[in-house]
């Protein structure tokens, strides 16, 4: 009995937690700190305008243009009313009769302590939603075409290789200013002048340049051999190609989606010299609002916080996406 108590092997304790030895002792501890908390300050001084733009979304007009600034105040939404509405201001006596209704909408309340009241929409309403269609249309087009071009020019032999690629990178090199002049005038024979398929197809080959090289540096870096080998078993260029190279590509279809929403979101020149009202975009329209008596920075702000919500969504939405796929060339040569 003790013999076999004796050959009993020992009951080893899992190990559960591993340490790296070049992590051991507190100088790798206060290293590690002493990088987070630059990280943390790094963000803070990056996000000090955008914290700011926020709060002048919400503060009172004599609140956004005080001097010094007010930091303490109470929070309104007369800078999202004055966006997106059209207002008049009352006389004396029709702001006292105002004041005695009981039937104003909450617009109506909000913008009653500056005197003022609504008469209709304004135009940064349909202006966001032109943003959203020619922004969200182009990117659609622009990876689509840029997934097929790139992938045309990483696995086969096409002639004047080289010089494509140059001519496709080449449409990036020129601002914006320089190429406006022709494509007004062309747009203007084409009838293509203010509207969203003009912005739509200029986005889309302005997109297609930038789209078509970062893709095809996601797909150089899928090896070939996974093709070779669906295709011995039976699958068509076509197949392996949807169920091979674009599952692996997602990650830089993600990046390439971002950037080129980004691109098209929040392009400036063209939006301004190409359109007047019916395809007109929101950031032209931003610097226009003037107001009555001065500068309304809130409304200001306030349209700028609401420019900034889709690129927010875009992003969050294609995270996870989107680290893996600014890293990927250099895990997989790494």
């Amino acid at each position: 009995m003790a013999a076999q108590v004796a050959q009993t092997p020992p009951v080893s304790t899992p190990v559960t937690i591993s340490t790296r030895v070049d992590q051991v002792g507190m100088r790798p501890l206060i290293a590690s700190w002493v990088r987070g908390i630059i990280a943390v300050l790094i963000a803070i001084v990056m996000l000090i305008p955008v914290i700011w733009m926020g709060m002048t979304a919400f503060k009172p007009l004599p609140d956004a243009v005080s001097v010094p600034p007010t930091v303490f105040f109470t929070p309104t939404l007369e800078g999202f009313v004055s966006l997106f509405t059209q207002r008049r201001q009352l006389s004396a006596e029709e702001w006292e009769a105002m004041k005695q209704r009981t039937d104003l909408s909450w617009a109506e309340q909000v913008m009653l302590p500056r005197q003022q009241t609504i008469i209709g929409e304004s135009q940064f309403g349909r202006q966001l939603l032109n943003s959203v269609i020619i922004a969200g249309s182009s990117t659609i087009l622009s990876v689509i075409f840029a997934v097929l071009s790139a992938y045309a020019f990483s696995r086969f032999r096409v002639p004047g290789k080289d010089d494509l690629l140059f001519f496709i990178l080449s449409q990036r090199m020129l601002p914006a200013v320089v190429v406006t002049v022709p494509i007004f005038l062309m747009y203007r024979q084409l009838g293509l002048y203010d509207t969203p398929l003009g912005m739509i197809l200029l986005y889309t080959s302005f997109n297609l340049s930038f789209a078509v090289w970062l893709l095809m540096g996601f797909i150089d870096e899928i090896p070939r051999e996974y093709e070779d080998a669906a295709l011995v078993d039976g699958y068509t260029r076509l197949q392996a190609f949807r169920k091979i190279v674009l599952p692996q590509a997602v990650t830089g279809i993600a990046a390439t989606t971002v950037f080129s929403f980004i691109f098209s979101w929040n392009e400036y020149a063209f939006a301004l010299l190409l359109t007047s009202d019916n395809a007109r975009t929101a950031p032209p329209s931003i610097p226009l609002i003037l107001g009555t008596g001065g500068i309304e920075w809130s409304t200001i702000a306030a349209g700028s916080m609401a420019f900034l919500i889709p690129v927010v969504i875009v992003t969050f939405a294609l995270r996870r996406h989107l680290l893996r796929g600014v890293t990927f060339g250099a895990i997989r040569k790494g």
